[in-house]
């Protein structure tokens, strides 16, 4: 460590230039590493729209009547943003899953490294810690999601007189890019962790959120002026 530099600077110059390192060498070659990426993602989606699917299936009808925009309801400006806002909480959530990744995988071991005593300690026991609390928190949002979308599904397939199955076939257009957007920073964390990649889980946040903002934007469209109309081509 240069003299006169604290530990916490080191670290941070260090967490900086393999930042720098990663994105300068995916720029050169980008697709070995958007494929693994791009592919989970696409497993994780269509796997949560499987479980919506049971789930939607196992779920007594509930016959309240829900207000979809566009379809009983005008679609607004304002709709638009909320599934924008909505879809950006979970955005956030699976970006700071690969944040905590790379202090995780990365930063705390290399501090610790620097550090003696009670300090190093805590630093040691921190990043299993905080590898244990991105599982829990990627498990509780999968769970979650699954039914409450799939709870939501059965009662909106009741509404419309359909099946959960072919419901889901009219969302798939917005759905599954969604989805596949939402997820694509869990999947860059599951690819570097399984391969040991820890410092490079701060640049693949940039990376994942960069592409996954403009598919939602896209897919929030689709969902307020697009698939209301598939909702009343297979409403009975």
């Amino acid at each position: 460590m240069p003299e006169g530099m604290s530990v916490n600077d080191f670290v941070l110059v260090q967490g900086m230039q393999d930042t720098k390192l990663a994105l300068r060498r995916w720029n050169e070659q980008p697709w070995p590493m958007l494929r693994p990426w791009a592919t989970l993602s696409l497993l994780i989606a269509v796997g949560l729209l499987g479980a919506v699917y049971v789930i939607a299936k196992l779920s007594p009808a509930d016959f309240t009547r829900y207000l979809i925009p566009g379809y009983n309801s005008d679609a607004t400006l304002h709709d638009y943003l909320a599934v924008l806002y909505r879809n950006s909480l979970v955005l956030a959530l699976h970006a700071m899953a690969c944040v905590a990744g790379f202090m995780a995988g990365s930063s705390l071991p290399l501090s610790a490294s620097k550090r003696s005593g009670i300090s190093r300690w805590v630093h040691e026991k921190a990043g299993p810690l905080a590898i244990g609390f991105v599982v829990c928190a990627t498990t509780f949002s999968l769970c979650t999601q699954a039914y409450v979308i799939g709870g939501g599904a059965a009662a909106i397939a009741a509404q419309l007189g359909t099946s959960p199955g072919v419901l889901l076939l009219a969302l798939v257009p917005h759905a599954l890019p969604e989805l596949f957007a939402l997820f694509l920073p869990l999947a860059a964390w599951i690819v570097a962790s399984r391969a040991g990649q820890w410092e490079d889980l701060l640049a693949a946040t940039f990376v994942t959120v960069a592409i996954s903002v403009p598919i939602l934007l896209a897919a929030a469209a689709i969902e307020i002026w697009v698939s209301p109309r598939l909702l009343e081509a297979i409403a009975s």
